[in-house]
């Protein structure tokens, strides 16, 4: 009697231990194998499954890793890929060494200083490392640290060292930033944002690459760049920017590595952000 309770219990537990086991091996072999897709929502009919679909016909041919973020106020359109995806900033921080800059001058009730000025523009039109380096020192890890917590950009992490382009960044902070620049907000003043953009919209032709491609006619445009290259996953290639008009109020953020080239990388980021504009124009 004992060894039939005992066949039973064998039987009964193999046939648990299988009930158990197949549907996990089943579901985590798929979840391994796919790459994240991108999710769309929007307040306009149709608007976020054509934006989904078209982003990632966009990259199915494309290599490296590639991270997307999209917010149109005009139709609460969002879109995103890899949003949580840490990337070495490269020159694109240079938005953020900004932004606190103007943060810390509006705490202080002051404007910037001609110096300041003359810095600052260097930086965001000509994509300028050493004034980058000089705005950096100036405000130390303290007054960095303090405006990443007053803009809520808790997954930046600023480069040690005074390398700031090896600060990481990730999609959902760089949307936050740029949001915080085309909208009102209590982090900075209406004249600080105008300023920014204005200073993002004044870029040099050379480097005017990235989000705006494909943007629509009267549609402006605000961008900052960055690209580097190290040893380990290629090239760092991202394209910020802000753009306004035909019924539409939208910022886009595209970081990518794993890129062969840096050219690689823009024909990447311009495939992203010429289907975006086409289907927002669109809708």
């Amino acid at each position: 009697m004992n060894s039939g309770i005992s066949r039973r219990a064998r039987v009964l537990a193999a046939a648990v231990g299988t009930g158990v086991l197949v549907p996990l091996v089943a579901a985590a072999t798929p979840a391994a194998a796919a790459p994240p897709a991108v999710t769309c929502t929007s307040a306009k009919a149709g608007l976020a499954a054509k934006l989904q679909k078209d982003i990632t016909a966009a990259l199915a041919t494309r290599k490296g890793t590639v991270a997307v973020g999209l917010h149109d106020r005009s139709t609460n359109t969002t879109c995103t890929l890899r949003a949580t995806s840490a990337y070495d900033s490269a020159s694109v921080v240079k938005v953020t060494v900004l932004a606190a800059l103007l943060w810390d001058a509006k705490k202080s009730n002051r404007y910037l200083t001609e110096r300041e000025n003359t810095l600052a523009k260097a930086m965001i039109t000509k994509s300028d490392n050493a004034a980058t380096s000089t705005l950096w020192k100036q405000l130390g890890m303290t007054k960095i640290k303090g405006f990443l917590t007053a803009a809520g950009m808790t997954q930046t992490k600023p480069g040690a060292n005074g390398y700031w382009g090896l600060t990481q960044i990730t999609v959902t902070d760089e949307q936050k930033l740029l949001k915080l620049l085309t909208g009102k907000n209590a982090v900075l003043s209406d004249n600080a944002r105008a300023y920014a953009i204005k200073l993002m919209g004044q870029v040099v032709s050379s480097q005017r690459w990235g989000t705006p491609y494909g943007v629509p006619s009267g549609v402006t445009v605000a961008v900052k760049n960055g690209w580097l290259q190290r040893s380990t996953n290629g090239w760092r290639v991202h394209s910020v920017g802000a753009f306004k008009g035909g019924g539409h109020d939208y910022v886009m953020t595209v970081l990518t590595h794993g890129n062969s080239t840096m050219d690689y990388g823009i024909a990447t980021i311009q495939a992203v952000a010429k289907v975006i504009h086409k289907d927002l124009a669109a809708s």
